[in-house]
């Protein structure tokens, strides 16, 4: 718009902006602007992280070639490392404090190795997931994806590194008397569901981690009590005789110890049924489905706040 001033000149008056009188919400919603970074909605976060899936995959699998790579025995210490441990906890469970009592040292032995290959499995899930954003912050500022992405492929990467380490325990076992059985295929199931309790899990550390980098200083201490109270070292139904039942039911529903016996029941003749709390399958998969399912939307809910300040 112009007009003619008294001495003859033109003045250009500025126009009135179509987005006058307008809120910085509605001019965002009329030019379809969104906030960077903005957390999806569930639905739409599955979906990204299903786009994400090879990533996952090869995400995990280069920090399995390269978390030994500084080692002279490589991936070898992927089994030596339970191994050492369970022969540690041999001599002083099993030798000194003659924690096998109720097993045949053919039974012990097996039981022992089966309990530190399944418990450090959901061990190292913790520890690499309670780093997984505080540990990659130059990856999650760099780069726009899915944060859940990070700790469900250290997961998947602990999950890779036990089925490695299985080869060695079924050959303790069968060097033990243990003859392959219809009963080894609950392995999957077992090893499906502990799974998604690791990732649940893992989930929830690496948010709480995100926020507080020390946790990862303290879990080791956590982990120690859980699993001195989980029957790694000793079976909790021979080993509590006596006490009140409510008291063992409780140590033994714990999801470690089921995930555990059910793995020994699998795999050791002389570990029977009797040795296992009741309904123990529906427990597991409550464990598995409850943890998983809350440890994701517990993330989740956090994604736009990761990696920032």
């Amino acid at each position: 718009m112009s007009e003619t001033t008294h001495d003859g000149a033109v003045a250009v008056s500025d126009r009135p902006s179509p987005d006058d009188g307008l809120s910085a919400a509605d001019i965002a919603a009329k030019y379809g602007l969104a906030v960077s970074g903005a957390r999806p909605g569930l639905v739409e976060y599955v979906r990204q992280l299903w786009g994400r899936r090879h990533f996952i995959l090869a995400f995990s699998q280069a920090k399995l070639t390269a978390q030994y790579s500084q080692a002279k025995l490589g991936q070898l210490w992927q089994v030596a490392t339970p191994l050492l441990n369970a022969a540690v906890y041999y001599f002083i469970f099993g030798v000194i404090l003659k924690a096998s009592r109720g097993m045949s040292h053919d039974t012990y032995i097996p039981f022992l190795v089966t309990g530190v290959f399944v418990f450090t499995f959901t061990q190292s899930s913790i520890m690499a997931g309670v780093r997984a954003i505080s540990g990659n912050l130059g990856l999650v500022r760099a780069l726009h994806f899915p944060r859940a992405s990070l700790p469900i492929s250290f997961a998947l990467q602990q999950l890779q590194q036990l089925l490695f380490s299985m080869i060695v325990l079924f050959v303790v076992v069968i060097g033990f008397g243990s003859a392959p059985a219809l009963s080894w295929l609950l392995i999957v199931p077992v090893l499906v569901l502990q799974f998604l309790f690791n990732t649940g899990l893992a989930l929830i550390v690496a948010r709480m981690g995100a926020k507080t980098p020390d946790l990862a200083q303290l879990m080791p201490f956590i982990l120690r009590t859980w699993m001195y109270t989980s029957g790694v070292m000793f079976s909790i139904s021979n080993m509590l005789v006596g006490r009140p039942e409510w008291f063992i039911r409780a140590l033994q529903v714990n999801p470690a110890a089921i995930y555990m016996d059910l793995m020994r029941f699998a795999l050791i003749d002389g570990y029977g049924a009797s040795h296992l709390p009741p309904h123990v399958w529906v427990i597991a998969t409550f464990w598995a489905v409850v943890v998983a399912a809350g440890g994701f939307v517990y993330f989740w809910k956090a994604e736009e706040r990761y990696g920032r300040g």
